[in-house]
């Protein structure tokens, strides 16, 4: 997808909660729990593999500023999964490098233990 019908390029129709020169911040337009939020690089590019070291070190800082927001911001805030789908395979549907904060609560599902490995349902359980 080129950068002109990119819906994450597009930012005058987002709502933006974050932004500096590197990486802005959205909330998920479906979230898989309250505050689900994606992180998003300004510059158009598709591949986490892709970054530079240095915004690879800036990334980082901006997740634990966002994890540090949204536990200020709810308490019942207990753990977070954070999650990049890289490629169509892997389910990424906007081609634009974003990176899921998905805070979790006690109790949110039944039973967690497996976390991320839920993508593929029958390996979630080990």
């Amino acid at each position: 997808m080129e950068r002109n019908n990119c819906f994450f390029c597009n930012k005058e129709k987002l709502n933006i909660i974050y932004e500096d020169d590197i990486f802005f911040i959205i909330k998920d337009a479906y979230p898989v729990t309250r505050d689900h939020t994606l992180i998003i690089l300004n510059e158009h590019n598709k591949n986490y593999f892709d970054l530079r070291d240095k915004d690879i070190l800036r990334l980082n800082n901006i997740i634990k500023f966002q994890k540090e927001t949204l536990i200020k911001k709810d308490k019942s805030i207990t753990g977070f999964n954070i999650g990049i789908n890289q490629g169509i395979d892997a389910g990424q549907t906007v081609m634009h490098l974003h990176i899921h904060i998905i805070p979790r609560r006690k109790g949110d599902v039944d039973d967690p233990r497996g976390g991320v490995r839920g993508v593929i349902p029958s390996k979630q359980k080990y």
